[in-house]
């Protein structure tokens, strides 16, 4: 009888360590116990979309997109304890992107027009940009803006520059193109009289093309932002806090130091 009543105290306690093995196995492949369980706190990823053909704006160093909207909009995630991500793409599929949700926000030198407002919210204004005008060195002919009429006018697609010029001038007049510098190639060939851009990636195609200048007479004056999509205020608002913080302490103007002299 005491052999019966050991066998079955054996049997039992063998049970309970199978049980108890098993439930070990368990915690451990699923990664929820103690031991397995990942402590490393991910931060949530901003997505920034851009067109990286915008020197100082934001261009290509080898692999790595850079630039003044580039650094600025990572100085924004870090202030928000995000992580930035950047997707490049077409200039005219920046705001599509935004409203499907494709991407958070776009940032690549955009200026804030009536046309836009009804398809995205922007940001306050972070920096003020100027239109300019550049044409071949020996054009005596277009001495300014007035000068233009009836001149073909090479833009990038989508751009500001492209809508003021077409409405002006006419989408006769107009020749688009996707990246701004295919447009400063094409009057460097002498396809077109004259190029529509904004000031500072004008004075980089200026400075790298021989035989092109620009014109003193600025086209016109615009306020750069940021656009997200529409509904998206709580996002939107801690950006703005962001964008003001970094205004104000100085960190906006050592980045824009960096990138233009």
């Amino acid at each position: 009888m005491k052999m019966k009543k050991l066998l079955s105290v054996l049997m039992v306690l063998a049970l309970a360590c199978m049980v108890m093995a098993g439930c070990s196995s368990n915690k451990d492949s699923s990664g929820t116990g103690s031991e397995g369980a990942d402590t490393t706190a991910q931060k949530e990823v901003l997505t920034m979309g851009t067109n990286a053909e915008f020197p100082p704006y934001e261009y290509y160093e080898n692999d790595q997109i850079v630039g003044i909207d580039a650094e600025f909009a990572a100085a924004i995630a870090e202030k928000l304890g995000m992580e930035l991500k950047i997707e490049d793409m077409a200039f005219d599929s920046i705001i599509p992107a935004v409203q499907s949700g494709k991407i958070d926000f776009g940032a690549a030198g955009m200026t804030v027009t009536e046309d836009r407002l009804a398809n995205v919210d922007f940001t306050d204004s972070y920096y003020t940009g100027r239109q300019v005008v550049i044409v071949a060195e020996d054009n005596t002919e277009i001495l300014g803006p007035d000068e233009l009429a009836g001149k073909k006018i090479g833009v990038q697609q989508g751009t500001t520059g492209d809508i003021y010029a077409s409405d002006e001038f006419g989408d006769e007049n107009i020749e688009r193109y996707s990246k701004g510098m295919e447009a400063v190639q094409a009057l460097s060939q002498g396809k077109i009289d004259a190029v529509i851009i904004d000031d500072q990636p004008a004075q980089t195609f200026v400075s790298e093309n021989e035989g092109l200048k620009l014109l003193d007479t600025e086209y016109a004056e615009e306020e750069y932002a940021m656009c997200f999509k529409k509904g998206n205020e709580e996002l939107l608002e801690k950006v703005n806090a962001a964008i003001k913080e970094l205004k104000d302490d100085g960190t906006f103007d050592t980045i824009v130091d960096k990138y233009i002299n």
